[in-house]
């Protein structure tokens, strides 16, 4: 199961243990419990402090197994398959259930640890999901800390039958006590704060009591990530508040122009992003969302920011960074039917649409990769393009029109979405060129039709362009003196990685000159 190399790795990891680890898996006779069944074997041999042992009775899901300690009956589960995306899940929880610390602030560890009450949560995820781990490892921490609190992380593509009794039609996808928790990527503090509903109002009044910023960055993606390294080094007060560090990176896979290298995916890209910050003197605020700028009335004020959570920060100079996300069709059923058919990730879900019909909307690069990996997965994909020409890049135009399950609508215009109620059971477009309807049977949609910059909050501070962009200059000033905007929420040209963390940087030298100015 586990080759010469990762064996050698992991056992260098399970040194690392304190305290001895059980598994204990419930198996049968199918061939993905003799895939556990050998995984686990290899696992307990590289280390003597893991034991593995079978107990058909332990669980009701088979395959499936359990990491505790001996004498426990607590601690995470996996059902099914915890390779792919998940093995580093599987890694952490056999480190962290073997008495590794885990890298998360005490602060959250300690609420954890005093959560009172019975917590029984699952989570769907598929081996192709980039957003899975982050639920999955958090749950699982969850479960190791706290013997109230349970965690089942389950294989969608091995338990089908289940995704579909279940409408599971989305990853990650979590249960808690067998209602519907949560769907999509969360943070140990995100799930924390919903079972907490104290918790925001504690953080509120921590923010308040935060001294004057001389730099106050709001985003903690790429642009946010490189202002907030330059404006520290510095030697300024510097503050970095963001719903999710890493922003719009997380949800991307493969990562392969990003200069000196070669190939990365973006959750690795945004924890190296979050280590470089780690290295300076940053005050980083997570799980906060900015809902108004109140910008200085004079030379010498400081600018405000007011959080959703009703704190307000206090900054000489702001620098917004907030990035951008995925556009809605905007057209009937497409909320009713998010995450029950309606889906943004085909990475993620692609999985769970297996053999089935489904349709992209949109036919740029990002529509037409999503056709070209679908097609892999599903049986038939409809790759539908508002435009009498689809916008990808020749080399992947060549691709998807050279698949055999693929066709291609141009001049189409998503105008529905059709649902039985529980889930998509296909949608209907119009032909531009001849203002005909059409409808077409499917049970997945895969919008990919480009990005909203994430400025609606912003109304009425700073000048934007019609598509919601921040108006900037060459040295990222927006209409309001000390206040810079870089990124993916602005005017410049061109949303990269690359670009956005050179106009962070740049909006940090702009900032830092700003205040030597009006010192």
């Amino acid at each position: 199961m586990l080759d010469n190399n990762l064996k050698n790795q992991l056992a260098a990891y399970l040194e690392k243990l304190t305290k001895p680890v059980e598994l204990i898996a419930t198996l049968d006779d199918s061939a993905k419990s003799a895939e556990i069944r050998t995984l686990l074997t290899d696992i307990a041999s590289l280390s003597p402090q893991v034991t593995f042992k079978e107990d058909s009775a332990s669980a009701e899901r088979k395959p499936s197994f359990q990491i505790t300690n001996p004498g426990s009956n607590s601690g995470p589960r996996f059902a099914g398959s915890p390779m792919g995306h998940e093995f580093t899940s599987l890694v952490l929880a056999l480190l962290q259930t073997g008495g590794h610390p885990a890298k998360e602030a005490q602060e959250l560890l300690e609420q954890v640890r005093d959560i009172d009450g019975s917590f029984h949560f699952e989570t769907f995820y598929s081996l192709s999901c980039h957003n899975c781990p982050d639920v999955v490892q958090a749950l699982n921490l969850m479960a190791i800390l706290n013997p109230n609190i349970t965690h089942n992380a389950i294989d969608g593509g091995v338990f089908q039958q289940e995704v579909q009794d279940r409408n599971v039609m989305g990853v990650p996808t979590v249960f808690l006590n067998g209602e519907h928790f949560s769907q999509g990527r969360m943070s140990l503090g995100e799930i924390i704060a919903k079972l907490d509903t104290g918790a925001s109002d504690k953080q509120a009044a921590k923010l308040n009591a935060r001294d004057a910023y001389d730099v106050l960055i709001i985003g903690s993606g790429p642009a946010g990530a490189a202002a907030a390294v330059y404006s520290a080094r510095k030697g300024i007060r510097t503050g970095l508040m963001g719903e999710r560090f890493g922003g719009q990176v997380l949800d991307t896979v493969d990562i392969e122009n990003y200069i000196s290298v070669p190939k990365t995916e973006g959750a690795k890209l945004a924890t190296a992003l979050k280590s470089h910050v780690d290295d300076y003197d940053v005050d980083v605020i997570d799980l906060q969302t900015a809902s108004k700028l109140i910008p200085a009335k004079a030379p010498g004020e400081l600018h405000q920011i007011e959080t959703a959570s009703g704190a307000t920060l206090k900054a000489r100079s702001i620098i917004l960074a907030t990035g951008a996300r995925w556009r809605n069709m905007n057209v009937p059923g497409e909320d009713q039917y998010r995450t029950r058919g309606v889906t943004y990730c085909p990475h993620c879900d692609g999985p769970l649409f297996k053999g089935k019909h489904v349709a992209v909307i949109g036919g740029g690069n990002s529509g037409v990769e999503a056709a070209i990996d679908l097609a892999g997965v599903v049986k038939h994909v409809t790759l539908l393009e508002f435009a009498p020409e689809l916008k990808a890049d020749s080399v992947l135009q060549a691709k998807v029109r050279s698949l055999p399950n693929v066709d291609i609508i141009l001049n189409a215009q998503t105008t529905e979405v059709k649902g039985d109620g529980q889930k998509v059971t296909g949608l209907s477009y119009l032909n531009r060129v001849d203002d005909t309807q059409h409808s077409l049977v499917l049970e997945g949609i895969f919008v990919q039709i480009g990005l909203l910059p994430n400025t609606q909050w912003l109304e009425g501070s700073v000048e934007r362009n019609r598509m919601g962009e921040i108006i900037i200059d060459a040295k990222c000033e927006t209409t309001v003196k000390g206040v810079f905007a870089a990124g993916d929420c602005t005017t410049v040209p061109y949303k990269q990685i690359i670009i956005a963390t050179g106009e962070g940087a740049k909006a940090s030298l702009s900032a830092f000159d700003y205040l030597i100015r009006t010192a």
